[in-house]
């Protein structure tokens, strides 16, 4: 593979793991926000506040100048929470070149718009071709070295083909999927599904209890990603059921981390002042409820999730709820 030059924008967890596996293929420059961020990688090959104990590749480089980050850019990977993903974009547009790929890492729904990540690059980057990264991804335990998967998707297969070598690195392997509607929205359905997992955990439910979340909730999802455009067998895959079981599963998943505290009777308030990392389902929930009332699909434990993460319903009455539900047949609601 001939050395590309590749801008990853985002220092938070996973933008700094996905940096660091790309900087064994080759040359990456991080851009973060925090100045303190960028001087931490530079000079300690560390990011203390995000990836504890993790020691990043020396050839990594970190910047605060976006311009600096994006001028010779072959690639740009965005792994900027969804809320600010636009704002950044807009800065990136300033120094990108013509027809270089645009990546996405975040697994999030802008809330005005309700407009998935690779939607908002079209519209800001019309002519750059756009992709997600996206699969059962846990940051720590890929920098600490164990075997994961992704999925790389974009509708051109020769531009996904070439950058599926950029992030293959060790033992985290990639696939490949042109499906881009269905892998970005099985990453961002399924945390609120994680949520409702993590609101029965924190109330004591069972693996029984988990495992019929997970497993109605995988429905839900499917049915809202087929809806806008996805291919069914994507949600059976890494970037649907692979993932929606890491999230609902892991004790390092934010999602289920904010379900937990939840189920547990803490408000939101109380649960985001204590996270230094953003829980995309949480900002998401009300994009998503409204995308499933366009397109009019029935999606009752995301509806309960997204109530309690309103403040109108308490999480132990909408958990006792979900439980009570009237079961019809299997391929229905519900």
């Amino acid at each position: 593979m001939k050395t590309l030059n590749i801008a990853v924008l985002g220092g938070g967890s996973w933008g700094t793991t996905v940096a660091s596996l790309v900087a064994r293929n080759t040359d990456v420059t991080l851009w973060a926000r925090n100045p303190d961020t960028v001087n931490e990688i530079n000079a300690k090959h560390s990011n203390e506040k995000y990836l504890p104990g993790a020691k990043l590749p020396d050839r990594l480089r970190a910047t605060s100048d976006v311009g600096e980050a994006i001028r010779d850019a072959d690639v740009v990977v965005m792994g900027i929470p969804s809320q600010n993903f636009r704002a950044v974009l807009q800065d990136v547009k300033q120094h990108i070149r013509a027809w270089v790929p645009v990546i996405s890492l975040t697994k999030g729904l802008e809330l005005k718009t309700r407009m998935r990540m690779t939607e908002i690059i079209q519209e800001v980057l019309p002519g750059h071709p756009v992709g997600v990264l996206t699969g059962p991804n846990l940051a720590r335990e890929i920098m600490a070295g164990q075997a994961a998967a992704g999925v790389i998707a974009m509708e051109d297969e020769i531009i996904v083909q070439e950058l599926q070598n950029v992030f293959k690195s060790g033992l985290f392997r990639v696939y490949t999927n042109t499906d881009v509607v269905g892998c970005e929205l099985g990453g961002v359905l399924k945390n609120i599904i994680a949520i409702a997992v993590g609101m029965g955990d924190g109330q004591g439910a069972g693996d029984n209890t988990r495992a019929a979340l997970i497993t109605r909730g995988l429905a839900e999802v499917t049915r809202l990603g087929v809806a806008m455009g996805g291919r069914p067998e994507t949600f059976s895959g890494l970037a649907g059921m692979g993932d929606m079981i890491a999230t609902c599963t892991s004790p390092q998943s934010r999602n289920r981390h904010v379900g937990i505290e939840l189920g547990k009777g803490r408000n939101m308030e109380e649960i985001i002042e204590k996270m230094t990392m953003v829980a995309e389902g949480a900002k998401s929930a009300p994009a998503v409820m409204a995308l499933a009332q366009e397109y009019d699909v029935e999606m009752p434990i995301a509806s309960d999730v997204s109530r309690v993460l309103a403040g109108d319903a308490t999480a132990s009455r909408a958990f006792r709820g979900l439980l009570r539900v009237m079961a019809g047949a299997e391929s229905e609601p519900g």
